[in-house]
């Protein structure tokens, strides 16, 4: 890094994790420039969730450390948003859609402070902004997939923060929302923040991200799309569970690549 300029917005330095003795992640090590939509991608089992939680603090580390913005995480838990897997939140909790984002404020009101109205306002404007707000009092048991995932993206955004963290958040959702999510990373780009997805649509990678993790347990490759997100290191990430002929590669990388191919790619 050069003298003067600005630390990374997250860096992650000989960071290992294991279950049971048993690594999950392994030295991993890279560090990501602040403004970027990055996409961390590798084949299921890679430690791509793992990964997020770690740099969390939400799971221990057998060794390494992660940095935001230059210092420590257990610093910087207010400049961080998470978005978690839908699969992994209970749904059928007694909670409306405006009370979950609301939730998304008690970090910054601090210890048995309760939320009031600039509170509720803020919460209001971040359901509008992702097009729920017709639903603030909707049971979040009775909302779509899709609107779910609304709503914890909103939760996020009422956060304010400058960097967040997203586990899958185009798992499961229409196309219509798929839209809505990649609008608003767009506009948290334009914002000046960071946002770092577990993303396993191989085919939008490039459409709509600027920067690549590719991970098996450690890091195959990082770095600005154009450049990382190639069928040598696809294949180094994959291996045998990805095998890519040159031609159908090649509509992978290109912005006109369809899905059917990728489809008869993987098999």
């Amino acid at each position: 890094m050069a003298p003067n300029s600005p630390p990374p917005a997250l860096e992650v330095h000989d960071l290992t994790v294991a279950y049971q003795r048993r690594p999950v992640l392994w030295d991993v090590d890279f560090a990501l420039p602040a403004g970027n939509l990055v996409a961390i991608v590798g084949p299921n089992g890679a430690g791509k969730s793992t990964l997020l939680k770690a740099v969390m603090g939400l799971l221990p580390a057998a060794s390494g450390w992660a940095k935001i913005h230059g210092e420590p995480v257990e610093k910087q838990r207010r400049l961080i948003g998470y978005v978690p897997q839908r699969e992994s939140v209970d749904w059928d909790f007694p909670t409306d859609a405006l009370d979950v984002v609301m939730m998304g404020t008690y970090g910054r009101l601090g210890w048995g402070r309760r939320p009031g109205a600039a509170q509720r306002e803020l919460a209001l404007k971040c359901l509008d902004q992702v097009g729920m707000s017709p639903f603030a009092n909707r049971q979040i048991s009775q909302l779509s997939g899709g609107q779910q995932q609304r709503v914890f993206l909103a939760r996020a955004l009422v956060q304010q923060a400058q960097i967040y963290f997203m586990d899958e958040p185009f798992a499961g959702v229409d196309a219509a929302t798929e839209t809505a999510i990649v609008e608003l990373l767009r506009e948290l780009k334009t914002q000046g923040k960071t946002v770092i997805v577990v993303h396993h649509d191989l085919e939008t990678v490039k459409e709509y991200f600027d920067w690549v993790v590719m991970l098996n347990m450690r890091v195959i490759a990082h770095g600005p799309a154009g450049e990382t997100f190639t069928p040598a290191n696809l294949q180094k990430a994959y291996g045998g569970r990805l095998t890519l002929l040159s031609a159908v590669a090649d509509e992978i990388m290109s912005d006109g690549g369809r899905r059917a191919q990728f489809e008869r790619a993987k098999k």
